[in-house]
């Protein structure tokens, strides 16, 4: 009890690092979602996939630049023809982020391990003025 007392700000610091370090995990930043900057660097330094989850007219609206587009009802199916190396990582994409986060699950489901979702979609992908292309 001594030693509690007499060093009371060390146990503090050492909880609050704790929960600090902890805090990520309970707010869900662990469950596979990139912001627009790191799946950048994923795309650059390690040759992610990016499969745009949205129908065709919202893919031909405007997408990432060499984005697959496999609608989410399809992706069970065409995933595993789309990307044959389950060890690459897989970004997913849509117009917000919502379908893109089940798609993670539906690919981890097959087997890729590496899949992410694209927080915010393409809406924080525009807002951080990433470039975009357009199909004829």
């Amino acid at each position: 009890m001594k030693f509690i007392l007499d060093n009371w700000m060390l146990i503090a610091v050492a909880l609050s690092a704790g929960i600090m370090l902890f805090l990520p995990v309970l707010s869900g930043a662990g469950q596979g979602h990139l912001t627009p900057d790191l799946a950048v660097q994923w795309i650059n330094r390690d040759r992610a996939v990016v499969i745009d989850v949205c129908e065709a007219s919202e893919f031909a609206s405007g997408h990432v630049i060499d984005a697959k587009n496999i609608p989410l009802g399809q992706l069970d199916d065409k995933l595993v023809k789309a990307v044959k190396n389950k060890a690459l990582p897989v970004i997913f994409v849509c117009q917000s982020g919502s379908r893109s986060a089940r798609a993670v699950g539906i690919a981890k489901g097959l087997g890729y391990d590496r899949a992410q979702s694209l927080a915010g979609g393409l809406n924080a992908w525009r807002s951080a003025n990433l470039p975009l292309e357009k199909s004829s």
